[in-house]
């Protein structure tokens, strides 16, 4: 069990850093307290996790009008979601979290790229026997 909890751990702390620091570089974005940074981050990855396929499926024609661009404003959406359902975040508006949400999207790729060593927790094998049940 505890396989399974560490990556999802690391990736909390990396989306809290990395809101953290684009509450510093932006000033639109706010936190009240520590308190609200965590939440906030774990509702950000719930979020992207559940409501953010959602949305690329109902709004996939305009994703592919413009190419995948529609995708930043989706990412601008859930920032705007996670800061009416969290308290102690806010965030002034749709073109600071549209351009928090691609910094906290470069930033947490970058510290995932030093954090993490790139292989997946669990792989999946082949039986030897051919059968899988």
């Amino acid at each position: 069990m505890l396989d399974n909890l560490t990556p999802f751990l690391v990736h909390w702390g990396i989306t809290a850093l990395s809101l953290w620091v684009a509450s510093h570089i932006f000033s639109g974005i706010q936190f009240t307290s520590t308190g609200a940074l965590i939440v906030s981050a774990l509702l950000l990855g719930f979020a992207n996790a559940v409501v953010k396929p959602l949305l690329i499926v109902l709004t996939l024609p305009l994703t592919l009008l413009t190419f995948g661009l529609f995708l930043l404003v989706i990412n601008a959406f859930m920032i705007l979601l996670v800061s009416v359902l969290v308290k102690g975040f806010k965030v002034s508006g749709f073109w600071t979290a549209f351009f928090a949400s691609i910094f906290i999207s470069l930033l947490s790729l970058v510290i995932g790229a030093f954090v993490t060593d790139g292989t997946p927790s669990q792989t999946i094998q082949m039986p030897h026997s051919g059968q899988w049940l």
